[in-house]
């Protein structure tokens, strides 16, 4: 018998919509699969079991997100195939910082109207980050929200587990005056901070299609650029030396982010003159009057990652990040001092 509800779709909610976003989904999930993935896509639950072999004390680690504001840009550009990489990647970028290698992902999409294609190009984007970080997307949920939401409207949301040999958890306690910090470099603005990107470019009324000369592209191709994830960058690194910390430069920018992996007594010395800033972030501060310590504090200003090895692995670690297309570069280093980031 063919499932379906006249009287739940008069309330605005179409189940055999969601059933086709399954349906239509379903070739971007399998893009995903890695070994240890037990179910298929559909099921009331996501399994996988990992390979714990040459573990000791394996770990679990956890990190969730969504993509923020930035949904909008999408919208007005009606262009939906790429905030799901963002998704991924700002769960993914979290977990790695302790040394976590992401195993599975689940989403979570809510809209005003379920559109099936509108969804499995959302889905399309959540594969894609997916790939990039070496997990599998083994679940998620779409919920059709009338009445809460516009029928256009939709916000995307996930969550990722990673798994780390408690032995190889990046150690901050191992970090000493000296270290070296190095810079991987972002894509643009990422996920963070849209709310005064759109007020500053006044999105809803500007021509998001119209090529600027001082970023090479569109505006909207430089708002919607999708998070880089680091994950496979990172994981080669640590490979290759010992890692002492981890930031993923998110919301809060420099000043919060980095002191997350610092112990107390060392502060972070950043040279301003060294960080390669994309246009975006001049175009922006510019146009919105904003001051450099706001910039610094909001955005990652083209460092999306940061990671602090003994000076004498700096080379070697470099080496393992540009070997994984991450073209990483030194930034700063390590000093003694109460004042946990200072830009000199």
């Amino acid at each position: 018998m063919r499932s379906f509800s006249d009287s739940y779709r008069e309330a605005g909610v179409n189940i055999e919509a969601g059933y086709e976003g399954v349906r239509l989904m379903k070739e971007h999930v399998a893009r995903t699969m890695i070994p240890g993935v037990v179910s298929d896509i559909g099921g009331f639950g996501g399994l996988f079991a990992p390979d714990l072999t040459g573990m000791t004390e394996p770990v679990l680690v956890s990190g969730t997100d969504g993509v923020g504001t930035k949904i909008r840009i999408a919208q007005l550009l009606d262009k939906h195939d790429t905030v799901g990489i963002d998704c991924v990647a700002m769960c993914v970028n979290d977990i790695i910082c302790c040394g976590a290698k992401p195993l599975f992902f689940l989403d979570y999409i809510a809209l005003g109207k379920n559109e099936p294609k509108k969804v499995a190009t959302l889905v399309s984007g959540v594969a894609e980050g997916c790939v990039r970080a070496g997990c599998a997307l083994i679940g998620g949920e779409t919920a059709e929200h009338p009445g809460t939401m516009p029928a256009d409207d939709y916000d995307l949301a996930g969550f990722s587990v990673g798994i780390v040999d408690r032995p190889k958890v990046i150690d901050h306690s191992a970090m000493r005056a000296g270290d070296v910090i190095l810079a991987l470099p972002s894509s643009g603005i990422h996920s963070n901070g849209y709310s005064l990107v759109r007020k500053v470019f006044a999105v809803e009324h500007a021509n998001l299609t119209l090529h600027c000369p001082e970023l090479g592209c569109t505006l909207g191709e430089a708002l919607l650029e999708p998070t880089v994830i680091y994950v496979k960058p990172v994981l080669a690194c640590m490979a290759a030396v010992t890692v002492k910390g981890v930031s993923h430069i998110t919301g809060g920018g420099f000043f919060e982010n980095i002191p997350r992996c610092l112990p107390e007594g060392l502060t972070a010395k950043i040279e301003k003159a060294a960080v390669k800033t994309p246009p975006i972030f001049h175009m922006l501060q510019r146009m919105g009057g904003i001051p450099e310590h706001d910039m610094f504090n909001t955005y990652n200003m083209g460092v999306g990652m940061t990671v602090i090895v003994a000076r004498e692995d700096a080379d070697r670690a470099l080496a393992a990040l540009k070997a994984e297309g991450c073209d990483a570069y030194v930034i700063g280093e390590i000093a003694e001092g109460d004042e946990r980031v200072v830009l000199c």
